[in-house]
């Protein structure tokens, strides 16, 4: 077995190695462990600005339960091979499926991909990791039951297990998905099974509708950490409303950004708009209208403001636009439109609705995700510069109008700076925001990968020093952002680390946790 000349695991020799992989082949089967390196080439496709042997996986062994993944772990922490659980990958902006370290085995959970329960009246699902959310709308759809869940925006290929143990965000009210999750199943280390919450009784049916359980609640250190397999989720769904009012408000100017995030917080943080509210740049919308880069910018450096302005102009776009809905009966939502009709008339914005947005891509896919149906509309982001190079910038500041023109003014001269165009987006939560920037570049140009990497260090350090966190960073620079929290929350989570996994097998150096 050549395996000697790929990415071995740090500490095992190509013999060791090799026992490993005969004793996962028995687990899994032997079509479910890859170590050939043109099959391995899926799972070390990267966006990041760094070469892609960084992070080359050694193997992949795909188990098909939670008993196989228990035996899985069982056979690496004995052999203290560090293993890289995936679920479906597709954590694009992210860094996707692989892993930390170059060496790791990749666990790829995808062939758990079973829906387990949904009750229709508690309004509750029980999930496995390889269920994305096209699978899961599709079951709602097919036993016509009139539920909806969250879902991030490139959502179709996505799952909600891998969004929700990374914290991730979505656009209807239920749209910070760890706090409508409820349940869920992990493997240690060692291969021990626990239930969290309520599902740790034996015989308990309030698994999916009670969190806490009694004593310390423990989901949320297997969130953003290494320190567990998930292999359940509980989620809660969203009973679909009689009446469902999606709009955009657009903006003409840049400036207009404080105006508009301290006139929609009071409606956020009362509940009238009731989901997370958008809002988002020209240069985020043009990509999904299609607008292509090279039509208005061909030279070096960054696009001008003279050439978003005529992209505005030329397609209808505003300096920011403005997403958010309405859910409820008619009545209610009659009489909360009067609010958004005055809102957006006191702040200079013109509003958009459903009906007259037909025909838009960039609006459609927006509304969609106001209502729990994935699509891959935002893909379009990856055609602007072309070359496959992203790598998502996530700092998170108050929903404050203040707040946003700063970040932005910091974001675009480091960007401008490097070359890279401003491609963002305010999400406004209930009191905070999170600040998406996507740094596109062209991974095929050695010069912009360097740029790009140099880029992002910078902007993570700008922000850190102005006390802005990253909420979510990819695996290239985990360490980085890990750094900026201080050094008592890395110190304690090296102590559950060495408690949960003392032989540090499990992504070790994900969220910059190792031991």
């Amino acid at each position: 077995m050549a395996t000697s000349s790929r990415a071995l695991p740090k500490y095992a020799s190509a013999a060791e190695f090799d026992k490993t992989i005969k004793a996962l082949r028995a687990i899994a089967g032997d079509a479910h462990v890859i170590v050939d390196e043109p099959q391995l080439a899926p799972y070390n496709k990267i966006m990041m600005p760094v070469p892609n042997e960084r992070h080359m996986p050694s193997a992949v062994v795909a188990p098909a339960s939670v008993e196989e993944v228990q035996a899985i772990l069982k056979v690496l922490n004995k052999a203290r091979i560090p293993v890289y659980p995936i679920s479906t990958g597709k954590n694009l902006g992210y860094g996707s499926a692989a892993p930390v370290q170059r060496g790791q085995v990749v666990m790829d959970l995808r062939r758990m991909n079973r829906i387990l329960e949904v009750d229709p009246d508690l309004c509750t699902a029980l999930v496995e990791p390889g269920v994305t959310y096209q699978q899961l709308y599709d079951y709602l759809q097919e036993k016509k039951l009139p539920l909806w869940f969250s879902c991030p925006a490139p959502s179709a290929i996505a799952g909600p297990v891998g969004n929700m143990v990374d914290r991730g965000v979505g656009y209807t009210p239920y749209g910070e998905h760890f706090l409508f999750s409820c349940g869920m199943e992990v493997v240690l280390a060692d291969g021990q099974l626990l239930r969290t919450g309520m599902g740790s009784m034996p015989n308990s049916n309030t698994w999916q509708v009670f969190k806490w359980g009694y004593g310390p609640t423990l989901d949320g250190i297997f969130t953003q950490s290494n320190f567990g397999v998930v292999t359940k989720m509980g989620m809660w769904l969203m009973p679909e409303p009689p009446d469902f009012r999606p709009f955009c408000i657009q903006y003409p100017d840049e400036a207009d950004i404080t105006k508009i995030v301290d006139a929609l917080r009071p409606l956020r943080i009362a509940m009238v708009i009731p989901n997370a509210v958008v809002i988002a740049h020209t240069l985020w919308e043009a990509p999904c209208t299609p607008v292509k880069r090279a039509d208005y910018h061909n030279g070096p450096g960054a696009i001008s403001d003279e050439a978003v302005a005529r992209i505005r102009k030329d397609h209808r776009i505003g300096a920011w636009n403005v997403y958010a809905a309405l859910y409820g009966t008619k009545e209610t939502n009659d009489a909360n439109w009067k609010i958004i009709e005055a809102v957006a008339a006191g702040t200079g914005g013109r509003i958009v609705t459903r009906e007259e947005a037909k025909g838009s891509k960039a609006l459609d896919y927006r509304f969609d995700l106001m209502r729990g149906k994935p699509n891959l509309g935002e893909f379009g982001l990856y055609n602007w510069r072309g070359g496959g190079g992203s790598i998502w910038f996530a700092p998170v500041s108050q929903a404050k109008g203040s707040e946003t023109l700063k970040q932005m003014q910091l974001a675009k001269r480091i960007l401008g700076k490097h070359g890279f165009d401003y491609v963002g987006e305010f999400i406004v939560g209930w009191r905070d925001m999170h600040h998406v920037i996507d740094l596109l570049y062209d991974r095929t140009d050695p010069e912009q990968m360097k740029a790009a990497y140099a880029c992002y260090d910078e902007l993570v350090h700008a922000f850190a020093e102005q006390g802005y966190g990253v909420y979510r960073t990819s695996t290239a620079f985990a360490e980085k952002v890990a750094a900026t929290y201080g050094p008592v929350k890395r110190e304690v989570e090296r102590r559950l680390k060495k408690a949960l996994d003392p032989n540090n097998i499990l992504a070790p150096g994900r969220c910059g946790i190792s031991l």
